[in-house]
């Protein structure tokens, strides 16, 4: 999942204090809803800041990971495979398969 606060910024260091608070609450809301929803108690959350950082989205965002045991045989192999996705290399999802998961995680967003 990809969290990105509502005002287009390239840079982390560039949000408001504001911006940066949201940005992590929000981030800590839906991964505790996460947790949840995928039955685990990890989460990675990675923020490529720059170009340098392999940065390929000139817009912050936050890659909300959730985590099971054994899902990478080393566990920060996750980092290449998110340098893999943003590169659009290999398998990677269709539209409507990232439509269907954000329907699911809207509806788990809804109060009740």
């Amino acid at each position: 999942v990809l969290i990105s606060p509502k005002r287009l910024e390239p840079s982390f260091t560039n949000l408001t204090d504001t911006e940066a608070a949201d940005l992590f609450l929000g981030a800590k809301v839906l991964g505790s809803i996460l947790k949840q929803y995928y039955n685990t108690n990890s989460l990675t959350l990675v923020i490529q800041d720059g170009p340098d950082a392999g940065q390929t989205v000139p817009h912050v965002h936050i890659h909300l990971l959730p985590r099971k045991p054994g899902d990478f045989a080393n566990n920060d192999d996750i980092y290449g495979e998110i340098e893999r996705v943003d590169k659009k290399t290999g398998d990677v999802r269709s539209v409507e398969d990232m439509s269907q998961e954000a329907n699911i995680y809207r509806a788990l967003l809804e109060p009740r």
